[in-house]
C-alpha cells in the first residue's frame, strides 16, 4: 500500500510516523526525543526530493517536532503531510510544516494550545492565562480581590505565569513561521507582489495560528478539527477523497496500520515501503535510579557499524573495557568505521529521562 501511495503521488518518498492512541497511559506514545533517531534512520534510506509523511499521533513535545521537521526540511524541497486518522496537538504543529496537507473522511487535527503540568495536573496554557486575566480584571473593576481566589493565587509564582506565556507563544510561533514559509510560499497569485505580499502571508499565518491556539474557540484540547473547519480558517486542505485510487490506497493502509496496533503490543511505527522500526510495550523498561553509568549501543546511520558508548551518571566512574566514552561536550562523534558525524543528543536525553539523572563527564 505504501508503494502504491508513492506511485499515485508521482513516486514521492513515503514515511510513516504513527503511534497507537489506544495505548495512551500504557506506553510512551507521545512524540519525544527518542523518536528523532528513528526518523533520522528511516530518512537515510530515502533518496527523493519530495516526501509524504503519513502521520498518526495524539501529540507530544513541540520542541521535538521542531527538530524532526528540521531534519525533513533539510532533505526535501516539498513535503506533504497525510492525515488518515488523528494528528492532535503537536501532531497538528507537524502538519503545519507541510507544503500540502492531505485529509479524508475520518481525518482530524486538533488545537495547538500548549499544555503544561502543574501540581500533578495538565492544563491548557491558554486557558490558564485567560482565567488569570479574568481574576485581574475583576479585581481591578471592584478594587478588591475575591477571597476565594487567594488559595489559588498563593500556589502560582511569577515564573509559572511566564512559563505558561512562553508555552503559548512557542506553538503559535512555529505555526506562523511554517505556514508563511511553506504552505503559503506559492500564494503570490492572489496576493500583491513584493514586501506587501510577504507581510500578508505572515499576517494570514499569524491569524490562523492564533485561532488554532485559542482554547476559547475550541473549548477542549481534544477537539477534532476537520477539513471544513480548517478551510473556514483559510487553510487549504487537499481532500484525497477526490482521487478514488489514492483514497483507496490510504484507507487500506490505515486499516492495516490500526489492525497492527490492535492485535499486538506495538505502540509506535516508523516505516517506509522498504524498512520498518517497531516499538513494543515489552521493550519498555525503566532504568534503576541508582545507576552510576549506562552503556548504550549505537548504530551508524551511514554504514550500519555498531559500537558501544558509556554515559556516566555520576562523577568518578571508570571506563569499561571495549567501550568508548560518551562525547558530552559535543553530543556527536565521527563513526569509527566510515568517519561520518553522528548526532547523539537524543540518545543521551533518552538515557537521562529513563535514569532520572543528568550525564556527567
Amino acid at each position: 500500500m505504501l508503494a502504491k501511495i508513492s506511485k499515485l503521488r508521482e513516486d514521492r518518498d513515503v514515511l510513516v510516523f504513527a503511534s497507537d492512541f489506544n495505548k495512551n497511559g500504557v506506553a510512551p506514545i507521545s512524540i519525544d526525543n527518542t523518536d528523532i533517531v528513528a526518523v533520522q534512520d528511516q530518512l537515510e534510506d530515502l533518496a527523493g526530493n519530495s516526501i509524504d509523511i503519513i502521520l498518526e499521533t495524539l501529540g507530544g513535545w513541540g520542541e521535538t517536532v521542531e527538530r524532526i521537521v528540521s531534519l525533513i526540511r533539510d532533505k526535501y524541497d516539498h513535503v506533504g503531510v497525510i492525515i488518515p486518522g488523528q494528528a492532535q496537538s503537536a501532531g497538528t504543529l507537524f502538519a503545519m510544516a507541510g507544503d500540502e496537507i492531505l485529509m479524508g473522511d475520518g481525518s482530524s487535527l486538533g488545537p495547538i494550545d500548549g499544555q503544561v503540568m502543574a501540581n500533578g495536573k495538565i492544563f491548557s496554557a491558554d486557558a490558564f492565562l485567560e482565567g488569570f486575566d479574568k481574576i485581574k480584571q475583576e479585581a481591578e473593576s471592584t478594587k478588591k480581590l475575591n477571597l476565594a481566589y487567594v488559595p489559588i493565587l498563593q500556589n502560582i509564582s511569577p515564573g509559572e505565569i511566564q512559563n505558561h506565556e512562553n508555552v503559548q507563544k512557542f506553538s503559535k510561533h512555529l505555526v506562523t513561521k511554517w505556514l508563511a514559509e511553506y504552505k503559503f510560499k506559492d500564494s503570490d497569485t492572489h496576493l500583491t507582489k513584493g514586501e506587501a505580499a510577504e507581510e500578508k502571508k505572515h499576517n494570514r499565518a499569524k491569524e490562523i495560528a492564533a485561532r488554532l491556539g485559542s482554547q476559547s474557540e475550541w473549548f477542549t484540547h481534544a477537539r477534532s478539527i476537520r477539513i471544513d473547519d480548517l478551510e473556514k480558517l483559510g487553510l487549504h486542505i487537499t481532500d484525497y477523497r477526490d482521487k478514488e485510487e489514492l483514497n483507496d490506497a490510504i484507507t487500506r493502509y490505515y486499516i492495516l496500520l490500526r489492525m497492527s496496533f490492535d492485535i499486538s503490543p506495538l505502540y509506535k511505527i516508523f516505516e517506509t515501503e522498504k524498512s520498518q522500526i517497531y516499538r513494543l510495550i515489552g521493550q519498555v523498561q525503566q532504568m534503576p535510579t541508582n545507576l552510576s553509568n549506562a552503556v548504550v549501543s549505537v548504530v551508524c546511520p551511514h554504514c550500519r557499524y555498531s559500537f558501544k558508548l558509556q554515559i556516566n551518571l555520576q562523577d568518578g566512574v571508570g571506563l569499561q573495557e571495549g567501550v568508548l566514552p560518551y562525547p558530552l561536550s559535543t553530543d556527536s562523534m565521527d563513526c569509527p568505521r566510515c568517519g561520518k558525524n553522528i548526532n547523539l543528543e537524543s540518545t543521551r536525553e533518552h538515557v537521562e529521562a529513563q535514569a532520572g539523572k543528568k550525564a556527567v563527564k
